[in-house]
């Protein structure tokens, strides 16, 4: 029981999930970056009442799931979606859609993903895989964050699609529910509406926890976390914060990238030249973000401690905001032709 599928590389797990889905069922001209900025993928979030492995949760782009469906509903494409209850049903109507030559996307829990090196593996729920056929007793999967196909065991795949905790997967399964051809213009049209919407995300939503508020919100927090917190505690939050940014898909620095290169991707379908201006924007807004990770991580392993290095982390990150902030507006400012 094997579906016609090419397995395909990516930086993030949903986008690529999202681009191998889509591409075969008539989006042919779908690439990640264009559905990471059609989906509106682009967020920054802290919740500091909010604890996941010992930290505070961060996460640096929308919430899952969501840029599988936007772009589905910008292009057209109906989707369905399910969740189970009952593991037998779940393996059951997951074998129905491998019979019926349906490749299918799989919400699983990383901590019991045996192809995953150890050192990967923790307790996070909202990673994508894409289950494509069933030889014997194992499931062939797609991971798009792997170098090529691998597989699972019944056993091993029930675990994963059963994870306990936040965000709980519960089985979930989803796949477009029919093929369709997409055409330039949905294409210009889904790129407009994202980039509007993520405009909405970064810059309007009220509060300080999101958005750009969010980033500078998180850089006056990293400034106070060495006197409030501690070393030993402070060093926690700070691994948090690089587990969040770079091992949760491609997290904060690759996000930007992947978004430099969703306008440049976008301006081939609407010819405004603000797009690859805010794409050089955001490429330097992905180096202050890996930049802040690396200053992180050498608080974390002890290298560096001091005050100052606790301050230079966070003027990363209020460098980083000035930058979005910037982008984001030029984005919004655009008058775009139908």
């Amino acid at each position: 029981m094997r579906v016609e599928f090419e397995h395909l590389q990516a930086a993030h797990c949903e986008n690529g999930v999202t681009t191998n889905l889509l591409k075969g069922v008539g989006a042919n001209k779908l690439t990640e970056p264009l559905a990471f900025g059609i989906g509106s993928g682009l967020f920054f979030i802290y919740l500091p009442f909010l604890k996941i492995n010992n930290g505070p949760a961060i996460a640096f782009r929308t919430q899952p799931g969501l840029i599988f469906k936007r772009t589905c509903k910008a292009l057209g494409i109906p989707i369905v979606r399910k969740k189970f209850n009952s593991r037998e049903e779940a393996q059951k109507v997951l074998d129905e859609c491998l019979q019926s030559g349906k490749p299918v996307g799989c919400q699983v829990g990383v901590y019991y993903l045996t192809y995953f090196p150890k050192e990967y593996r923790f307790h996070f729920n909202a990673h994508n895989i894409i289950v494509f056929g069933k030889e014997g007793d194992r499931y062939l999967i797609s991971d798009p964050v792997m170098e090529t196909a691998t597989s699972l065991s019944s056993y091993e795949l029930e675990r994963v699609r059963f994870a306990k905790g936040f965000l709980a997967p519960k089985g979930q399964l989803y796949y477009p529910k029919e093929s369709k051809i997409v055409t330039d213009e949905q294409m210009r049209n889904g790129i407009r509406s994202g980039i509007k919407r993520n405009v909405r995300d970064m810059l309007y939503i009220p509060g300080s926890f999101a958005g750009v508020s969010g980033i500078r919100y998180t850089a006056k927090k990293i400034k106070k976390w060495k006197t409030k917190l501690g070393q030993h505690d402070a060093g926690l939050y700070l691994a948090q914060l690089v587990r969040m940014q770079e091992e949760i898909g491609t997290g904060g620095g690759g996000f930007r990238y992947i978004y430099g290169a969703f306008l440049q991707q976008a301006y081939q379908y609407h010819p405004v030249d603000t797009l690859p201006e805010c794409s050089k924007l955001f490429t330097s807004a992905g180096d202050l973000w890996r930049s802040a990770a690396v200053q992180a991580a050498g608080i974390y392993k002890g290298r560096i401690g001091e005050q100052k290095d606790y301050d230079q982390m966070a003027e990363y990150l209020f460098e980083a905001a000035d930058i979005e902030k910037k982008a984001f507006k030029a984005l919004a400012k655009i008058k775009w032709k139908i």
